[in-house]
C-alpha cells in the first residue's frame, strides 16, 4: 500500500509562549487554540503546532522551512514587518542565492529558524 499523507504538523516549542503565539500571528499564520499550552498555527496548506514547551537543545535545532512563490515580496513584507524591534531576540537575515533558489531566514523568539524560500525552476 501507497504511503497517503494528508498533512504533516511538526510540533515546536517555545520559551514564552505568549510572545511566540503573537510573533506567528504576526507573520500571517492564524491561529486555532487547541489547550491552554498548545495552538495549531496555518497558512493554506502548511501548519504546525506551537507548544508551551520549552528545551533549548530541542529549540536551537528546530528549524521550519516554508517554501514561497515570490521570495521576494515576502522578504520585504517581513521587513516591513520590524520584527527585531517588536520581538527581541528575532532576526530577519539577508537574502542568499544557493545553487537550488533564494532563501532568508528568520530567528523566532525562541531561537526556532525559519527558511524562507524559492526554488529555481
Amino acid at each position: 500500500m501507497k504511503l497517503e499523507i494528508n498533512s504533516l504538523r511538526p510540533f515546536i516549542g517555545a520559551k514564552d509562549f505568549e510572545v511566540s503565539r503573537a510573533f506567528y500571528r504576526e507573520l500571517g499564520f492564524e491561529e486555532v487554540v487547541l489547550s491552554a499550552d498548545m495552538s495549531l498555527f496555518r497558512s493554506e496548506n502548511a501548519a504546525f503546532y506551537l507548544q508551551n514547551y520549552y528545551n533549548k537543545d530541542w529549540v536551537d535545532n528546530t528549524m521550519l522551512f516554508l517554501e514561497v512563490n515570490d521570495v521576494h515580496g515576502h522578504l520585504k513584507r517581513i521587513q516591513d514587518l520590524e520584527l527585531p524591534d517588536n520581538f527581541p531576540g528575532t532576526e530577519v537575515r539577508p537574502m542568499r542565492e544557493e545553487p537550488w533558489g533564494k532563501v532568508f531566514y528568520i530567528i523566532d523568539p525562541s531561537g526556532v529558524l525559519l527558511h524562507v524560500a524559492t526554488f529555481t525552476p
